[in-house]
């Protein structure tokens, strides 16, 4: 069993998110403003950072924002590979708080998880991160403690490649995504906990209902609802927070301040794609405009080509664009459809073009939940998590920690991987979407071996509870799960709820599997659609204690979180 001592500070750490007050007008950051790429960002082996409140309006109502060197985001830092690295991070908040470098291989006292790796940093404190940088390309840093993340402190980082990259380009410009809301983060989730589809302004009406029973027939829509309705769950419940309370960012910039970033005709530029918010995925796109993507979480892919891709919370992605007119714009529309982001790319400033009108709301069906072909008509849905699904053959199996348990209220039935599936409201839609089935790594399984063992994971939760967990085990009842410093493990997750969930490992890299077992593409964050069963191999190669969970943030705060511990 983990120490006491050891899991309170944890949840002090998880409790320790600043509530916002104050007034004020709101300043962007000088690297997102700048015109010629990001010509003020930190960079070095040296790095003084902050942590403290400011003045922000993004919605016409003024907020105290929590961040990092006075800006949201904070400063795009900028490392070598190869260098040695030092970052003193002083905390001017009246609550400890933390920075946690995401993807990034270093020793776990410099990894920034309060209880797991270090005791925080408390108000007036310092800590010192010093660590060698190992590996180059695209990330971004936020804080472990609390809701802190929600409320600010997050930014960019780019690390410059020692050898030469196997693409080229003429300007390179980070592209952060972010969601801001004006509540105080702890009261959002205090929201979410008594009604937790409270952001769902889009629930089926009776118009709905009679449009399906034209489509559908009488007997199948009646079905339908019942089986929804026996769920205490709603089809239209893509996110948990949305549009409803957040205004979506990009470097920033709310969607009317309109982020700009320049060219000449026939440059190529390198986006970088970050989506550092704490609860939503965006679908981006250029329209008139390809992506090349060439980079996945910091590494190199093969080059692929499209025309929209759907980024988690906490990915990166790199793509090339070749912009031959005057302007374009840069849209990345919420997954839900409630709002989003945007930008131009123009060959001068203040020119801008047509924002599209967002895609059509889309609509989890049973099918997407891995619940396909069951007699939904007459199924009773409350001892669903009961079952032993073991015996049903082909059917999902499910561990005896999810059976009768009040903290699961669904269970996928028929899993797959679904690497080459766009996701939900991207089908079909007329784009080259991007799937994880086009991402392959540039290089061999850089580990060899094949895993020594398997650790399957369901992520299980209760939509009408907002409580999440795996195994129907959330953190605070929950075992480390123990590995052996120099295994090849394999990890096997299975999503069990209703809700897309992107997974992420601290410290050791991830490696994707494809279909058949073999070496597909290595990253940091795993997203997780509802009925997927996905696999990667994980090299235990880094000593200590680590984080492991979904990186949406009040899902994080409620349960699904695991302690990895790397022993010898």
């Amino acid at each position: 069993m983990p120490s006491n001592t050891s899991r309170r500070m944890f949840v002090k750490g998880l409790a320790a998110g600043s509530l916002l007050s104050g007034l004020g007008l709101w300043r962007t950051p000088v690297w997102a403003q700048s015109a010629a790429g990001a010509a003020n960002e930190l960079s070095g082996s040296e790095f003084e950072l902050f942590i403290g409140e400011t003045a922000v309006n993004f919605s016409g109502s003024p907020r105290t924002a929590l961040t990092i060197n006075g800006s949201l985001p904070g400063p795009l830092l900028r490392w070598r590979e190869g260098d040695t690295v030092t970052l003193r991070v002083r905390n001017r908040l009246k609550q400890s708080t933390s920075i946690h470098w995401h993807g990034i291989l270093l020793p776990a006292n410099m990894d920034g998880v309060p209880g797991l790796s270090f005791h925080g940093i408390e108000p007036g404190g310092v800590y010192v991160y010093r660590f060698k940088v190992r590996q180059h390309g695209t990330y971004w840093y936020h804080s472990h403690s609390g809701l802190q993340e929600q409320a600010g402190v997050y930014g960019p980082l780019v690390i410059d490649a020692r050898e030469p990259e196997p693409f080229q380009y003429d300007r390179d410009y980070v592209v952060m995504l972010s969601d801001w809301t004006d509540e105080d983060p702890a009261s959002l989730m205090h929201t979410l906990k008594k009604q937790s589809d409270y952001y769902n302004f889009h629930k089926r009406t009776v118009g709905d209902f009679i449009n399906d029973v034209s489509e559908k027939g009488w007997d199948a829509t009646l079905a339908d609802r019942k089986m929804w309705a026996q769920m205490n769950m709603n089809p239209t419940d893509i996110a948990d927070v949305s549009g409803a309370t957040y205004t979506f960012l990009m470097n920033g910039h709310a969607p009317d301040s309109n982020w700009t970033g320049l060219f000449r005709p026939g440059e190529k530029l390198r986006l970088r794609l970050i989506n550092g918010s704490a609860m939503s995925y965006f679908d981006v796109r250029i329209p008139g405009l390809k992506m090349t993507v060439v980079a996945a979480d910091g590494l190199h892919v093969k080059p692929v080509s499209v025309d929209e891709l759907r980024i988690a919370v906490a990915e990166t992605f790199d793509v090339i664009v070749e912009p031959d007119g005057e302007a374009y714009t840069l849209f990345a529309q919420a997954m839900d459809r409630s709002g989003y982001a945007r930008g131009t790319l123009a060959t001068r400033a203040g020119l801008s073009a047509p924002v599209p009108t967002p895609d059509p709301r889309p609509l989890v069906t049973m099918d997407d939940m891995g619940m396909g072909g069951m007699d939904h008509g007459s199924m009773d849905m409350s001892d669903m998590a009961g079952m032993d699904h073991s015996a049903m053959g082909p059917m999902q199996a499910h561990p005896d920690s999810e059976k009768n348990n009040p903290l699961v209220d669904m269970q996928a039935m028929t899993t797959a991987p679904k690497l080459d599936d766009p996701g939900l409201g991207l089908r079909n839609n007329g784009r080259r979407v991007l799937t994880y089935a086009d991402l392959h790594s540039t290089f061999a399984d850089p580990d060899g071996r094949d895993p020594s063992r398997t650790i399957e994971l369901h992520l299980t939760g209760h939509m009408e509870k907002f409580a999440w967990s795996f195994n129907g085990i959330k953190f605070s009842d929950a075992e480390p799960l123990r590995l052996t410093y120099g295994e090849r493990i394999r990890l096997v997750l299975v999503n069990d709820t209703m809700m897309t969930h992107p997974i992420h490992l601290h410290g050791m890299w991830s490696d994707l599997e494809d279909e058949n077992g073999d070496f597909q593409v290595r990253k940091h964050t795993i997203d997780m659609p509802p009925g997927t069963r996905r696999s990667y191999r994980v090299t235990a190669d880094a000593l200590g204690r680590w984080a492991y969970h979904c990186h949406l943030l009040y899902h994080m705060e409620m349960g699904m979180f695991r302690e990895v511990r790397v022993e010898e």
